[in-house]
Parts: structure tokens; C-alpha cells; sequence
């Protein structure tokens, strides 16, 4: 009754059952919850059987499967703002992260229009010496550097990091340094026309404004040139015809545009009804005499 000598360990082999029902959950049943607890699930089991009899490498490799599974699941469900901090709970420092889990979660905030959220996680991941040595290490430098910086107009942060690389070959430095000196050629380029487009909405603006004010001037003349012609028998009027002229006058200020060319004659006309108005309302002891 002996135990055998080699016995495949538990906990790989039961993430590894997690993440097969995960994928089922997330591809064939469509239940994204779901993926996400078999995943969170399998990488709790992982963590809590690590020990002396475990291989670190299918561990490792079902743990960033697991992840993958999770982040695909994440976004699906739109929570894509939880799956950085959802990962680094299980890698804890950015430095730790898979060159896949990186990939995905590079393109996914680049995707969604949020690249700053990974700036610090993968200068980091990038500036690990450790990493320096993986063979995905290149891709994933280009990879920031078109998802991360340049989007982000860190220039001087891009050169840096390219120059600094003792990874990268002089020509592959050339290459990518090329990369940044147009993508900084276009951002002046993009910076320049939204200048001029705003002087063009300011001149269009001055226009605009003065042709207002010639307006406003025009209307306060015909105005203060009723006024002028209903002063004088203003004090003659009863209130009831005093909110009848004001009335007519709101429709005149109001109602109507007296810059405008059909307007004018109405506008004439009704300074005569004015008139005729107040004189027909004026009592025959008020009138002035009429004289042949």
C-alpha cells in the first residue's frame, strides 16, 4: 500500500477543469457571470495548492488562461474598467503579468479610449529586466509604443524608452524612433487645425455679432422714433389704451426683424395706426381744432 511515487498534482488539475467550464460558459452558453467566478474560481485554487508538488509551468500556464478567459469575460459584460485590478489581484505587480494578459489589456483600454490606464502598468512590465529576456518582449514594446505613448503624445517618454532598450538592434532603434518622429509630425499637424478652425469661428462670430448690433441699432431708431410721435399724447391716455400701445409695441420690437427689408413697410404702416389709434381714442375736447 505504498502511494505511487509521481501523482499529477491537484490544483493544476482542477484549474484546468475550471477553465475548460469557464470557456464553455463564455463561448457556447454566453454567461459571462458565470466565466467570471469558474475563472476567479480555478486561480483561487491555483494560489491555495501551491506547494512543492505542483509544476509551476502548466500552474502558470492555466493561470494566465484562466485571466484570458476572465478579461474576455469582463469585457463582454462591459466591466472593462475592473479587469485591470481584477488581474493584478492574482500577479499582484505588473511586473508579473504574462506577455498575453499584457497584450489583451493593452488593446482593450486603447480599444475603449482609455490607453493612460496602462502608461505606468507597462513602463513597468517593460522595465523589467527579467522581461527583457522573453521573446514576445519586442512586440510588445512596438505594441505600447502605438497603443500607449503615441496616442498619448508622450514623445519624449517614447524616445527614451527606445533609446534605453539594449534589447533592440540599432536598426530596430532607427525603425521605431522613425515611428515617433512622424506620429509626433502628425499630432502638431492635428494641433495646428483646430487653431485655424477657431479663428474662422471667431471671424465668423465678429460677423455675426455685427450684424446683430446693426440690427438692434436699426430697431432702437424706429423705436425711439414711435416714442418721439406717441409722447406727447401719452398723458391723454387712459390705462386700458396704454396697455394697447404697449402691446403693439412689443409686436413691434418683438415679433418682428426691423432689419428686414419685408418688414419696413408693415412697420410704416403701423406708426400710422398708432396715430390714427390715439387720435380716434383722444376725447373731441382733447383734439386740436381743425382749421380749413
Amino acid at each position: 500500500g505504498e502511494p505511487p511515487a509521481w501523482s499529477p498534482a491537484p490544483a493544476p488539475a482542477q484549474a484546468a477543469a475550471l477553465l475548460e467550464e469557464a470557456a464553455d460558459l463564455l463561448v457556447l452558453h454566453r454567461d459571462f457571470a458565470a466565466a467570471v467566478e469558474k475563472c476567479e474560481a480555478g486561480c483561487d485554487s491555483l494560489a491555495a495548492g501551491a506547494g512543492p508538488g505542483h509544476s509551476p509551468e502548466s500552474s502558470a500556464e492555466v493561470k494566465c488562461s484562466l485571466c484570458v478567459v476572465g478579461i474576455q469575460a469582463l469585457a463582454e459584460m462591459n466591466r472593462w474598467r475592473e479587469v485591470l485590478s481584477w488581474v493584478l489581484q492574482y500577479y499582484h505587480v505588473p511586473e508579473h503579468l504574462p506577455p498575453k494578459v499584457l497584450e489583451l489589456c493593452i488593446l482593450l483600454y486603447s480599444k475603449v479610449g482609455e490607453p493612460q490606464v496602462m502608461l505606468e502598468v507597462g513602463s513597468s512590465w517593460l522595465r523589467d529586466q527579467t522581461n527583457k529576456s522573453l521573446s514576445e518582449y519586442g512586440s510588445l514594446l512596438e505594441l505600447y509604443l502605438l497603443q500607449v505613448l503615441l496616442p498619448l503624445g508622450r514623445f519624449e517618454g517614447a524616445k527614451e524608452l527606445v533609446c534605453g532598450c539594449d534589447v533592440l538592434d540599432s536598426e530596430q532603434q532607427l525603425a521605431f524612433l522613425g515611428t515617433i518622429g512622424k506620429s509626433r509630425c502628425q499630432w502638431s499637424q492635428q494641433e495646428e487645425m483646430p487653431s485655424a478652425a477657431e479663428e474662422q469661428h471667431d471671424a465668423a462670430t465678429e460677423s455675426v455679432l455685427g450684424a446683430l448690433s446693426q440690427k438692434l441699432l436699426t430697431m432702437l431708431t424706429f423705436l425711439r422714433r414711435a416714442l418721439r410721435s406717441m409722447s406727447s399724447h401719452f398723458y391723454l391716455l387712459p390705462y386700458k389704451k396704454m396697455l394697447l400701445a404697449t402691446f403693439l409695441l412689443y409686436l413691434v420690437v418683438v415679433r418682428l426683424d426691423p432689419a428686414s427689408p419685408t418688414s419696413l413697410p408693415f412697420i410704416y404702416k403701423l406708426v400710422q395706426l398708432f396715430r390714427q389709434a390715439w387720435a380716434a381714442v383722444l376725447s373731441p375736447i382733447h383734439r386740436p381744432p381743425i382749421r380749413d
